[in-house]
């Protein structure tokens, strides 16, 4: 019995040192895809290397997989992001999704960053989770910022172009980076854009 007892134990620990061990190689293979990246400026890969530890932030990882968990379909998606697209007023879904926890703990890190001008949320279809402010779409699936993040569940980098952003005034770097579980799993993505003058 001890014996057994003391077996289960040991395969307990190992699995947490196993999937520790998960989560650190990953980040450590994203912080050498942003060592490596082109064209982009040492003090914005500084700065992103900095983002590194909300891809496994808890409040993130929790929403991303609660939406992932609603098992919506990709055309359930695209029927969202229509009407958010075409809506005029306000939608349930814009004051949801700008009120929820993911986007507080969004608040929370652009107090902390005033360079972070915007950022957003997303599961594994690239549908809005959370964001600090409404973005002009729901669905980021087809947008290269989610798509390179997200990378098919093996998580990457994004980098975008610089672009002048008329809702916050200023010019824009949009920085992609995975949303990871405790299992070294990518779950989502998040989106920052951020203000490359002012670093």
């Amino acid at each position: 019995m001890k014996i057994s007892s003391l077996f289960v134990l040991f395969m307990i620990a190992f699995s947490a040192v196993v999937i520790a061990a998960t989560v650190e190689e990953l980040t450590a293979t994203l912080a050498e895809q942003i060592d490596e990246a082109q064209g982009v400026e040492p003090n914005v890969k500084t700065f992103t290397k900095t983002l590194l530890p909300h891809c496994t932030n808890p409040v993130f990882v929790a929403a991303v997989g609660k939406q992932n968990a609603k098992g919506l379909s990709l055309d359930q998606i695209k029927q969202i992001d229509k009407e958010w697209v075409e809506a005029e007023d306000e939608l349930p879904i814009h004051s949801e999704l700008i009120k929820n926890a993911c986007a507080d703990e969004i608040r929370k890190i652009i107090k902390k960053n005033p360079i972070i001008r915007e950022a957003f949320v997303t599961d594994n279809q690239g549908a809005n989770v959370g964001q600090n402010d409404l973005t002009s779409d729901y669905w980021q699936g087809d947008e290269a910022k989610w798509q390179d993040a997200y990378n098919d569940g093996k998580g990457g980098v994004h980098y975008g172009k610089n672009k002048f952003d008329k809702s916050t005034n200023t010019v824009l770097q949009h920085i992609g980076l995975p949303i990871i579980n405790p299992d070294g799993e990518v779950i989502g993505a998040v989106c920052y854009g951020v203000a490359i003058d002012e670093l």
